[in-house]
């Protein structure tokens, strides 16, 4: 296989999404190796299935009885290390990794290697009462180039299929443009039956299932927008829309509906046009090299602009000057000699990849126009998410359609058709094993009769938050990396020394898993990768931030299987601070009120301090004599950094608040000895109370379904806790963040309608991901408190303070 290359660069991959539990299609697959294939004019691509077990908080009245995901994972190997899935090569690792860092435990108290767990239940109880094993399963992605299919066919008999004799007979599912031609190939290469589905209907197929499934798959493009990637909401009514699909050539497709469709038109100029003339004009070797070039290139100087014609009169002609006249109109002949020598390769190849977009876009919009539809997605290997390409597809759309046409673009967008043919083989599975129940590759305890498109898509519905004062301005992040160099030059130093901690943690977070040293070696190649490419160009991957950096590092933790590497932290830490919380209370009761109330914000910012993220206090926890004793000695003397302490205690003296949203931090002493007789004090005056947690593992952060376990064994501790949640005054949400920060124009739907519903006229803000990072100038319609402690040396020097320096901010909703 030495001739063998995967084709594209890391940076312009897709990530991993995880798809809702309720796609059942899928659940009957769980033990089998199922794979499609999608063969084009100059890639093929493979989506194959595996799954992965996982431990997880969870409490066991409330955990469903099956706990199966989906994830789709773009992948040149993706991990796949379960008994049934098979063991994909190192050389299939590199895009598929994440990492944290932990606080040190015994490695016997860690989860084991995951492939030593049973397949015959998704969601076994762990040793811990508070905890289960979850079944995660995945769609990965593999392309090759066309011309290399017998190397594809290896891979898929050496790394999929493993023995031949056990498929042979079986049935694939096949689609693309070069079925007809490599059919025979396939069948005598792996013994099996091919099975071809129409390109158009395997498109449609996938498009849909994406769309209606995967949040932030699709999403909206514009260069120094703010931000410049808007994503677009799963939403159930997605038609009508145009599919442009820019493949060797351009097909344009109408879909009114989940099996209506219609092909409305097509273009010759596509990715062949620009691949083809550009290996004739410059000495690029492939289309990569080929995008290289135009993205440092110069159109200007090849391209004849209206002002070249038109001198100071665009006023009279409504056309701006800036406009492109002439494609490659100052390239011409002297003498009979082409002067192509007098131009860049750069400057060339911009030109003819601005000819070929701007082509697309204009035919895009009219087709859109004449049919009446108001969105255009963009599908197609050919795009490669790359900002430019997309860039320049917006302002075409934008331009020809008149602002009424919203171009569109999918993060899976090159394996539209390889989904549409694995779901074809999905359904038919389905049918087969209803019949063959006990077979080797399926489970045997078959597929209920909902299909792929009866999914709730509630909870990943995503709404603003109703409680902003102005919404339209609102942008989460204090600082923007991308405009601030002293910032984003320390930013990203700082974490480019702790990826190797971040690794290294990661690895002990699977002690006894054979792939993880692998992994995280991968992981922290890719995080260094991106770091140099925030470097290089700030806004390669849209806007920069502390939140973006944070959120990249938790999203490559999932995508190379290190889910929650704080999850046995977590569960030892929220042990011990629910042994401490019953005297931790006795001693708050006997304050008197005024006292009472000044020391639950200190044990709110004591409690802040045990976060495993800051740097300093991590190498703090690591010595194993710092609690929260410790942390409060650590609180400054007042007047602190922000200091609203005096007037949130005066507030306090009036009536109480009807509702109060709290956004929680972490898990263990902050949230235990923390938040939980902070809310109780409020819950004590009268105040409904809402507990907003993260959906995902961030850090040591609490997520949801942990929150409802810590709150089920508190209760029978606090009495007032207890009567809040059984009469519904206390209730605990997931607020729909993956992160360590805030986004509050992201917030899960659901959230934001009982926000309403309650009138919450509080909102509290903990921790300083949610309160610094994020949030810090975020001013609210009713009263908001933000509690934080900085725990970073360097910011907190730039905002006028010291290390462990305090935000403790409460605004009247007028201020």
């Amino acid at each position: 296989m030495a001739d063998f290359k995967p084709v594209g660069k890391v940076s312009c991959e897709p990530k991993s999404i995880k798809l809702p539990e309720s796609v059942e299609l899928f659940g009957n697959l769980k033990n089998g190796k199922r794979f499609a294939i999608d063969i084009g004019c100059s890639l093929t691509k493979i989506a194959y299935y595996s799954t992965t077990k996982h431990k997880q908080s969870a409490q066991s009245q409330r955990r469903k009885s099956s706990n199966s995901k989906l994830s789709v994972t773009n992948s040149i190997g993706a991990e796949c290390q379960t008994r049934e899935s098979p063991v994909c090569s190192q050389n299939w690792d590199k895009n598929n990794i994440s990492g944290n860092y932990v606080r040190p435990i015994n490695s016997g108290e860690g989860f084991d290697n995951q492939t030593e767990f049973s397949h015959e239940s998704t969601s076994q109880k762990c040793s811990q009462k508070s905890c289960e094993v979850e079944q995660m399963s995945r769609l990965h992605f593999i392309k090759f180039q066309t011309k290399y299919i017998e190397n594809c066919l290896d891979f898929i008999e050496n790394h999929i299929v493993g023995n031949k004799e056990l498929v042979k007979g079986n049935t694939i599912k096949v689609t693309g443009g070069g079925v007809c031609k490599y059919a025979g190939c396939i069948k005598e290469k792996l013994g099996v039956l091919v099975d071809t589905e129409d390109e158009i209907c395997c498109l449609i197929k996938g498009t849909n299932f994406l769309l209606r499934n995967v949040a932030k798959e699709a999403f909206s493009y514009q260069q120094n927008g703010n931000p410049e990637y808007v994503f677009q909401s799963v939403d159930s009514d997605f038609h009508p829309y145009l599919l442009v699909n820019i493949g060797s050539g351009v097909s344009i497709i109408k879909v009114t509906d989940e099996d209506r469709y219609e092909r409305i038109g097509g273009l010759s100029i596509g990715g062949a046009t620009f691949s083809g003339l550009g290996s004739l004009l410059t000495s690029a070797k492939d289309y990569d090299d080929l995008l290289e070039l135009a993205e440092n290139g110069d159109y200007r100087k090849v391209d004849v602009l209206v002002r070249d014609l038109i001198e100071n009169d665009y006023a009279v002609t409504s056309i701006s000057g800036d406009l492109i006249a002439a494609s490659f109109g100052k390239i011409n002949f002297t003498n009979g000699e082409s002067s192509q020598k007098k131009f860049s390769e750069a400057d060339i190849a911009r030109s003819l990849l601005f000819t070929v977009l701007n082509s697309i876009g204009q035919v895009a919009s009219l087709y859109a126009t004449m049919h009446n539809v108001n969105k255009v997605y963009f599908g197609g290997y050919f795009l490669r998410n790359n900002p430019l390409n997309m860039e320049v597809l917006s302002r075409s759309v934008n331009y020809w359609g008149d602002n009424k046409i919203r171009a569109l673009f999918l993060r899976h967008e090159g394996y539209l058709g390889t989904v549409g043919a694995f779901l074809k083989g999905a359904e038919h599975w389905q049918k087969e094993s209803s019949i063959y129940g006990g077979s080797k590759y399926f489970s045997s305890d078959g597929v209920g009769s909902s299909n792929q498109s009866s999914v709730n898509c509630n909870d990943d519905q995503f709404s603003v938050c109703p409680l902003l004062l102005d919404p339209e301005t609102y942008c989460p992040d204090t600082e923007d990396l991308t405009k601030d160099e002293e910032a984003r030059e320390y930013w990203l130093q700082c974490f480019e020394e702790t990826v190797e901690k971040f690794a290294k943690k990661a690895v002990e977070s699977q002690p006894g898993n054979p792939s993880a040293a692998s992994r995280a070696e991968s992981f922290k190649e890719k995080f260094l990768v991106r770091l140099r490419e925030w470097k290089t160009n700030p806004k390669i991957h849209g806007a920069l931030s502390v939140r973006s950096i944070l959120d990249s590092i938790e999203l490559f933790l999932h995508e190379f299987d290190f889910p929650d590497p704080y999850l046995k932290q977590k569960e030892l830490e929220n042990e011990n601070a629910i042994s401490l919380f019953a005297e931790h209370i006795r001693k708050i009761d006997e304050l008197d009120s005024e006292t009472r109330l000044r020391k639950l914000i200190m044990y709110l910012l004591a409690g802040n301090m045990f976060d495993w993220g800051a740097k300093e206090v991590a190498a703090l926890l690591e010595t194993n004599n710092f609690g929260f004793d410790e942390a409060l000695e650590k609180i400054p003397q007042r007047p602190w950094l922000i200091d609203s302490l005096d007037e949130w205690i005066k507030r306090l003296e009036g009536p109480p608040h009807k509702c109060a949203t709290v956004f929680v931090d972490n898990s263990g002493l902050d949230i235990i000895l923390g938040i939980l007789p902070f809310i109780r004090e409020l819950l004590r005056r009268g105040t409904e109370v809402i507990l907003c947690s993260n959906s995902a593992p961030a850090l040591n952060d609490v997520i949801h379904r942990e929150l409802l376990v810590v709150l089920d064994r508190i209760k029978c501790i606090c009495p007032i806790i207890r009567e809040a949640e059984e009469t519904g005054r206390l209730i605990a949400m997931e607020s729909g963040q993956t992160g360590p920060c805030l986004d509050l124009r992201r917030l899960k739907k659901s959230l934001c309608e009982e926000m309403t519903r309650r009138q919450v006229d509080l909102v509290v803000i903990e921790g300083m991901g949610r309160s610094v990072h994020t949030n810090l100038n975020t001013f609210f319609k009713c009263e908001s408190l933000k509690v934080a402690v900085i725990k970073n040396r360097w910011l907190a020097r730039r905002l006028g303070g010291t290390m462990f320096c305090i935000l403790c901010q409460y605004r009247n909703g007028s201020t």
